[in-house]
């Protein structure tokens, strides 16, 4: 770790372009994801609830705060959605990571937060897939084909082996971008018309449906087949609530943080636990084939925390930044 702070001129940015570079692997992200996950356990990583700003014009302004102690880094995320941002040729989500040495507080670099968003969310349902999904899981559903839509599907197609894709979303072009990413690796796309067309008979089904503004429920889990597994990335907001009882196993991603919040994601009365204790063998992620199991999350910053120092060390490694 430095020992002296930089010239702010000089402080190291990991853009999208040189974190591609650096050519992670899904499997790496998960695994430092899990590591950290259980540093938590073991008092060895410390995080604080995400932090959220709704200011009612239809932006959302969202920050994280992770500290680990191997490596010794504390990273914090920034981030703005605002749709209004796709009118001026812009992304609608928007972030920074700021990383310091967690020992003297030094700054030691500028990550994009838009790289770590997309692996890290990924990344946390892959975690859970490991231990939720059927093994032999061979098509994905997606309900929102965005930026996250696609880091799943590299994600899921790095760990399962898929065959088919469906894709249902607002967006067309967002829809044939995800359905040409998929071809190119490969699989079978089909573009849906109906978001129960794509999630009938699906093994694994991600929704990341945009929340500003906040939709209204109209995803039904009665649709799913037995043996499914569901990575609900948006709050749950787009699915029937009353319906969510039919899935024989929920996991949220942290209790704790879930607790301080307004809102539940889901009926607390239905949820098994969360990634930690997950990830740590408190209870079984799935226990029979049939059983349909879903993750719900908000995001975490252990996820942002562990992304952003598993690429700032590889940068170092690769002599991006300097050691």
């Amino acid at each position: 770790m430095n020992n002296q702070s930089p010239a702010a001129e000089t402080l190291p940015y990991l853009s999208s372009a040189v974190l591609d570079r650096l050519a992670i692997s899904t499997p790496d992200i998960v695994d430092e994801i899990e590591r950290q996950i259980s540093g938590q356990r073991r008092g060895e990583v410390w995080c604080a609830p995400k932090a959220a700003v709704w200011p009612g014009d239809d932006r959302y302004f969202m920050a994280t705060l992770g500290v680990a102690s191997v490596p010794p880094v504390l990273a914090t995320k920034s981030l703005v959605v605002n749709p209004r941002n796709a009118a001026r040729g812009l992304a609608t989500i928007n972030s920074l990571i700021t990383l310091l040495d967690a020992e003297t507080g030094l700054p030691l670099a500028l990550v994009d937060g838009n790289w770590v968003t997309a692996k890290r969310t990924a990344g946390l349902s892959a975690v859970a897939a490991r231990r939720m999904a059927r093994a032999d899981s061979s098509s994905v559903a997606f309900i929102g084909c965005g930026v996250q839509a696609r880091g799943h599907l590299e994600a899921f197609a790095d760990l399962f082996p898929l065959r088919e894709i469906r894709a249902f979303g607002r967006g067309k072009s967002n829809r044939d971008a995800l359905c040409e990413m998929a071809r190119s690796r490969g699989l079978e796309a089909i573009a849906c018309d109906t978001a129960r067309e794509a999630v009938e008979d699906a093994d694994i089904v991600v929704t990341t449906v945009t929340l500003v503004p906040e939709p209204e429920p109209f995803l039904d889990a009665n649709w799913l087949k037995p043996g499914n597994f569901t990575a609900i990335t948006d709050l749950a907001l787009p699915w029937l609530p009353e319906t969510m009882h039919r899935f024989d196993r929920i996991v949220v991603d942290d209790l704790e943080q879930e607790k301080k919040m307004p809102k539940p994601m889901v009926d607390a009365a239905l949820v098994a636990g969360d990634l930690t204790g997950l990830v740590c063998g408190d209870f079984a992620g799935r226990e029979s084939a049939g059983e349909a199991t879903a993750f719900v999350f908000r995001g975490m910053a252990v996820g942002d925390l562990a992304v952003a120092a598993l690429a700032y060390m590889r940068a170092q490694a690769a002599g991006v930044v300097g050691a």
